[in-house]
């Protein structure tokens, strides 16, 4: 009888020593993964006019990735009507980093400013319309979209083809009332070169195909949204 209490006791303590170590761990853990990021500095030069951040970009980023306190947006099209080829680029979402997920920027807000020998991009339907630097809603359902793909509890990763889409965006939430210190525009994917790209486009011979189903794409079906009569 004796015995068995002994060995009864040993296995308690063993399972309580366990439980308290794999606490520890899985604390220990958590607060490697929500290490203090750096406050968003803008870099200084051609890419600080497109709001690129100093510190977390193209070159940096896969040491961000995974972090439960953050979401990642790429602000690409699928396809762009846009001629980014004429700058370097590409039209078609050819790949992505992985965790990020797509919205398209031309889909939230009417786009202006691009360069030349792009052309005009994407003109259809949006979520806001933007004049001289203001803001307005198109739908009753806008702000609320724009707070779903954009939580404000959240840090923000932007990226899309060369910075220009992600910086956009940073403004506009900025301007509509988002933490622009939890916002960071880390580029642009023409640029990664890290470990966690996600190969879109195939090339065969002569055929080229785009594995589109691979991309956690945000879509906004404005045919089922209320919209509001601005005039």
């Amino acid at each position: 009888m004796k015995k068995n209490i002994i060995y009864i006791s040993v296995i308690i303590i063993l399972i309580i020593s366990l439980s308290i170590s794999l606490f520890f761990n899985l604390n220990n853990k958590e607060e490697i993964t929500l290490e203090k990021l750096p406050t968003p500095e803008v870099s200084e030069g051609l890419r600080g006019t497109f709001g690129i951040d100093k510190n977390i970009n193209e070159e940096t980023i896969d040491n961000y990735l995974g972090r439960s306190d953050a979401v990642y947006r790429d602000m690409r099209m699928l396809k762009d009507p846009g001629n980014y080829e004429a700058i370097g680029g590409d039209s078609y979402l050819s790949g992505f980093v992985k965790g990020f997920e797509v919205v398209p920027f031309p889909y939230l807000v009417n786009v202006s400013g691009l360069p030349e020998e792009v052309g005009s991009t994407y003109t259809g339907t949006t979520l806001f319309t933007e004049k001289n630097g203001k803001y307005t809603a198109n739908y009753e359902e806008s702000m609320d979209i724009l707070e779903y793909l954009f939580p404000k509890d959240k840090i923000i990763f932007l990226m899309c083809g060369g910075g220009g889409y992600a910086g956009m965006t940073k403004n506009m939430l900025v301007t509509l009332g988002w933490d622009e210190n939890k916002i960071y525009n880390v580029g642009g994917y023409w640029y990664y070169k890290g470990n966690n790209n996600v190969a879109v486009k195939n090339s065969y011979e002569d055929e080229t195909t785009y594995d589109f189903w691979k991309i956690a794409y945000h879509n906004i079906d404005f045919t089922t949204l209320h919209e509001i009569n601005n005039e």
